[in-house]
Formats: structure tokens, C-alpha cells, sequence
């Protein structure tokens, strides 16, 4: 069960004006949902519907991951898709801004990581992760059908501008720097990484919604149905095998050593692949540009990874348990680099 902190004080104003904004001004505390890195996340309930609000913290700019009405832009745009998202019903434009949905039904597990306690918590029934999985590919795949002209002119209508489509060496400038930025210590071999991505950048295809961080952590399920795929905060517009390699990251938990879990039985990239292409209706590039996206998305975990690990010990967000995550980040360069054929590396996969 999640815990729930009481709103602090200096949060009463928002909370009026959200029960204002909802019409439920009886309704119940407002509290924070911890876990998040987006703006902040509170829970509301009115006694017969639950809401999660988002805002942008106090005193920070609605940018980057707290730009929290970009979220909404995305699930409102989206909605009466037949995608599993929830409700947009409440936003709000004045600082700090915030916006309501619908409390979905459902738990998100990430089966190869340590998110709920792995180490305490009971591992996920392999046939459920396995058949989640599987949904879940089914479900990019209907998210990468969305047609783009006809999500833009949702945006539009919603007083908003579609971003600007990014093509795959654009993704690539965008998290080398990121991983540029992580001493050289923590990432063991990454120049090499880089360099081979660089040299062989896929043509991009033609874009879609993407949304940056797609996952069985952020997509909720009741039992093998999906209910609510959650936390928008890096969508984009760009090429969709970005969202397909980074969800390939998660189906070994061997590329998490000391911070993640083998699960046994998850579909394999291959098989994620052939349910996507299913589902989306089209193939969407060759099986060798799948290979380069794929290393990509193990270069994006570590660059991330590196970069959560320098906040927490340069002390801007403490977080002990980005200690055990060294092992990983050398772990996700080596396996990119092995997929991309680097000679100096043996042909063993990490699976």
C-alpha cells in the first residue's frame, strides 16, 4: 500500500483552490504521493471519485519535469484513443499551476528492478510480468498509431504547440551530453559507446508521440489489463524506436547488477518487437536499426543513472540507494557496446 503524507501547511492555498476548481470542497486531506520526480503529486478524494493532482513546486520555474500542464497537454490531447490513460478533469494556469486527474485503479511493477523493496517485497508472478509485458508492447504500439496530424490539431485546440520533432541524432547530442556530464570514473567505456552510435546514426522515420519513459513502472494494470499509462513529463515528438529500445532495457534484469533482479521468463527485444509491430500495424525500420536503438537505450539508462548518482552525492536529492547503481551503468555501456559489435568485447549477451 502506498503511504500518504498530510499536505504541509504551506500547501493549504493549493488545496483550496484545487477543491474550488473540482467543485468537492469537502473533500478529504490532500496528500503527497511519494516516489515522484515530477513536480509534486498529491491524492484527493471527494468520497466517490479520486483524483491525483500534479503542480509545479513552489518557487520553481514550469520547466523541464515540472512542467506539469505539458503532461496534461499530452493526456488530454491523447484522450478517447482507446489508450489506457487516465483523465485529465481540472488544470490550472496560475502559478503554481497544477492539473487533476482521475485516480486510476491498478499497480505499476517493473519486474528487473528494485522499485517496490525488491529486496523485502515479493518478485511479480513470472506469467503476469511475462503477459503485462507483451500488453504493454501492444499498447506502444497503439500510442505510435496516433496520427500526427490529428494529435497536433488536439494540441492546438488546447491552446498548446506540438514540440518539435527530434530525429535520432538529435536523441543521441541530447543524452551524450547528459552522459558527458558524469565523471569519467563512473562511466567505463562510454567514449568508445558514443563514438559507435555516432558513426552509425539510423535515417530517421516518420515521427511520432513519443513518450520518453515507457515502461511497466509506468503503466498500471489490474491484474493483466492495463489501466493507466502515468508520468508524461518527457514526452515528445520524435522517433518511436526510441521508446521501443528503452523498453527493451527492462527485459533483463542482468543489466541491473545491484540495483535490479533477474525476473524470469520476460519476452525477449524480439518478441517486444513483433507484438509492437502488430499493434502499431507497420514494421517501422530494419531489424539493424532496432540494434542501434536498442544500445541507444542502454546508453540513455546509464547516462541517467550517472546523473542521479552525481545529485545525490553532490547533495541536491538524497537518494542512498543510488550508491549500488556503479555496477549498472558500467553493465548498460558494456552490453551497448557488445550489440554495436565492439571487437574488443566477447559476443556474450547479458541475457
Amino acid at each position: 500500500m502506498t503511504r500518504s503524507i498530510p499536505v504541509a501547511d504551506a500547501d493549504a492555498e493549493l488545496a483550496a483552490r484545487v477543491r474550488a476548481s473540482l467543485a468537492a470542497p469537502g473533500a478529504g486531506p490532500m496528500t503527497v504521493l511519494p516516489g515522484g520526480r515530477s513536480g509534486l503529486t498529491y491524492a484527493l478524494s471527494d468520497g466517490a471519485t479520486g483524483y491525483v493532482v500534479k503542480a509545479v513546486p513552489p518557487g520553481r520555474k514550469a520547466v523541464g519535469r515540472n512542467d506539469v500542464l505539458h503532461q496534461a497537454t499530452a493526456l488530454a490531447a491523447l484522450a478517447g484513443r482507446g489508450l489506457p490513460l487516465p483523465r485529465v478533469v481540472a488544470r490550472d494556469e496560475e502559478a503554481p499551476a497544477w492539473f487533476a486527474m482521475e485516480f486510476a485503479a491498478g499497480d505499476a511493477v517493473e519486474p528487473v528492478l528494485d522499485v517496490a523493496s525488491a529486496r523485502t517485497a515479493a518478485p511479480i508472478d513470472p506469467g503476469l510480468a511475462r503477459t503485462r509485458m507483451l500488453a504493454a508492447a501492444r499498447v506502444l504500439g497503439a500510442l505510435h498509431a496516433v496520427p500526427l496530424a490529428e494529435l497536433e490539431r488536439a494540441v492546438t485546440g488546447l491552446g498548446a504547440q506540438l514540440p518539435a520533432a527530434a530525429d535520432p541524432g538529435a536523441e543521441l547530442e541530447r543524452w551524450a551530453t547528459t552522459m558527458r556530464a558524469v565523471p569519467d570514473e563512473l562511466r567505463p567505456g562510454s567514449g568508445e559507446l558514443l563514438t559507435a552510435l555516432s558513426a552509425a546514426v539510423p535515417a530517421a522515420v516518420a515521427p511520432t508521440v513519443v513518450h520518453g519513459d515507457f515502461r511497466l513502472g509506468n503503466l498500471l494494470f489490474v491484474g493483466a489489463t492495463p489501466t493507466a499509462l502515468v508520468d508524461w513529463e518527457i514526452w515528445g515528438v520524435g522517433d518511436p524506436r526510441v521508446d521501443l529500445g528503452w523498453f527493451g532495457v527492462f527485459t533483463s534484469g542482468r543489466l541491473f547488477p545491484g540495483s535490479g533482479r533477474e525476473a524470469a521468463g520476460l519476452p525477449t527485444e524480439a518478441e517486444l518487437g513483433r507484438e509492437y509491430r502488430a499493434a502499431r500495424g507497420e514494421d517501422g525500420g530494419t531489424q539493424q536499426d532496432e540494434v542501434w536503438f536498442q544500445a541507444f537505450g542502454r546508453m540513455k539508462m546509464a547516462a541517467i543513472m550517472g546523473h542521479n548518482l552525481v545529485r545525490h552525492r553532490r547533495g541536491a536529492h538524497h537518494d542512498p540507494v543510488q550508491e549500488t547503481l556503479p555496477p549498472a551503468i558500467a553493465a548498460m555501456i558494456r552490453d551497448a557496446r557488445r550489440l554495436l559489435g565492439d571487437p574488443t568485447l566477447d559476443g556474450e549477451a547479458v541475457r
